[in-house]
């Protein structure tokens, strides 16, 4: 009989990938990629947030995790004041609240998929 740990290593384990497409005008701009968030990775991220602010934890994430197709990371952590001054709140949430919705929405399989191809 398989334990639970392995099958929920096997099934929610932070070997997936996600995916989520930032668009403009219906065009992809660009995919971004991730792997699940863990609790010891939740933990890192919140001591890392300089205040209780939901949007700062959120903004942390994306840098922490956000990934292109090669399995580099998009952000780093230099680019924090960038993407606050800069960039639409609206474009920065999508990714956000993907990254943080991942797994309810959005298809595994489908984001391997297109990773490999």
């Amino acid at each position: 009989m398989t334990r639970a740990i392995e099958l929920l290593k096997n099934s929610f384990g932070v070997s997936q990938l996600y995916q989520h497409d930032v668009k403009k005008n219906d065009k992809i701009i660009f995919s971004v990629y991730w792997h699940p968030l863990t609790i010891a990775e939740r933990e890192s991220i919140q001591k890392k947030s300089t205040s209780e602010d939901p949007n700062e934890f959120a903004l942390n994430l994306m840098i922490e995790k956000a990934l292109d197709k090669d399995g580099v990371k998009l952000f780093q952590d230099g680019d924090k004041a960038s993407l606050r001054r800069e960039v639409e709140a609206n474009i920065l949430q999508e990714i956000q609240l993907a990254m943080l919705e991942a797994g309810q929405t959005r298809g595994v399989e489908e984001a391997k998929a297109d990773l490999k191809s």
